[in-house]
Formats: C-alpha cells, structure tokens, sequence
C-alpha cells in the first residue's frame, strides 16, 4: 500500500501512505501534508461502519472507496467496470418490472418474452441517455478524461437499489421504488462531489 497514491478522505489531495506497519496489527494512521488531519481513518474500520456511513451519505466514506480502495489504474478496474454494468442493468430491469406488474397488474396476454424484450429497450435506452447525458456534461466541464472515473463512481454510488430486493418480501407501496430512485440520486451526486469536479 505504501507503493501506490493513495488520497486523502478528507480534503481529497494525493498522500504517499495511509498508515505505517510496524508489525502485524500494530500501525500508525498517517496524516495528510495538506489539511493535517488522518489521512484515511476508514483503514481501520470495519465494513459495516464503511456501509453505514456510505448510506449516510458521506464523502469521506465514497472517497475511502473509490480511491483507497479500488485501484483505479489496475487491469481489473475494466473488469469491475463490466461486472457493475450488468448488476445495474439487472436492478434497472428488476426496478422497471415491479413498476410494470404494479401498474398493470398482472397481464398475461402478453408473452413473457416480448415483455422482457420490451423491458430491456426500454432500460438499455434510459440508461443510455443518462450515461450519455453525464457525458456530455463532462465534456462540457472539461473533465472527459475522467469519464472511466465517472463511470465508476456512479455505479457504485447506486448501490442502493439493492433495497429494491426487499419489496416483495416485506410487500412495501410503490412509492418505495421512488423513495429508493432518490436515494440514489443523491447517493451518486455525493459520491461524485468527493471526486472534486
């Protein structure tokens, strides 16, 4: 780890190491030459504390993550990349199909195949246009080298549409799915403050 540039959760500058190893689980947190505070204290916590926090909402937690975490210049990140694509089209299509059977009720005079066919233009074009929107905003901000860097963040950042899973178990209204649509939202512009666009 001391290898590699890490950054600062909480100004967001580049540090050379976020902790100095003495012996196994005996280390010191390094504090940034910038804003002189500890460079990373999510090194030592616990998952659950980085989840909770991330589901607070706070910029420190997605900068842990996103820079301290995933190593962005490794041959890996194409792969996360992928794997993060599919499992946000999923929840997309999972998401569009609780609307749809709430909506419609349950039709079965369409088939199942050109309903799921119809399902996936409609979520493959949706979130073209959004990925293409962030795009084009990025463009515009001069930021476009960045946008594997964007790519990433807002994938991450949408990991709350993982609660849409709990709906049909605890049969929560509708509304959930929007109450849900805006925690991710705000999950991706917090997420993407921290990137200090």
């Amino acid at each position: 780890m001391a290898r590699e540039k890490k950054t600062c959760v909480e100004c967001g500058h580049k540090v050379k190491s976020l902790f100095i190893q003495y012996s196994p689980g005996n280390f010191r947190l390094m504090k940034c030459e910038n804003c002189e505070e500890v460079a990373d204290e999510y090194v030592e916590c616990e998952l659950l504390i980085i989840f909770i926090d991330l589901i607070l909402h706070k910029t420190k937690a997605y900068r842990h993550l996103l820079y301290n975490v995933v190593n962005q210049e490794s041959a890996n990140v194409q792969h996360l990349l992928w794997k993060l694509v599919l499992a946000y089209l999923l929840l997309d299509t999972y998401r569009s199909l609780l609307l749809r059977r709430t909506n419609d009720g349950s039709n079965v005079s369409m088939s199942f195949l050109f309903e799921s066919l119809e399902v996936l233009v409609n979520v493959l074009s949706a979130n073209f246009a959004f990925v293409f929107s962030f795009a084009f905003a990025a463009k515009l901000m001069l930021v476009m080298p960045r946008g594997k860097e964007i790519l990433l963040t807002i994938l991450i950042s949408s990991y709350v549409k993982i609660f849409l899973f709990a709906m049909p178990v605890w049969e929560f209204p509708v509304s959930v799915i929007f109450i849900v649509d805006m925690l991710v939202l705000t999950s991706n512009a917090v997420a993407l403050k921290g990137q200090n666009l």
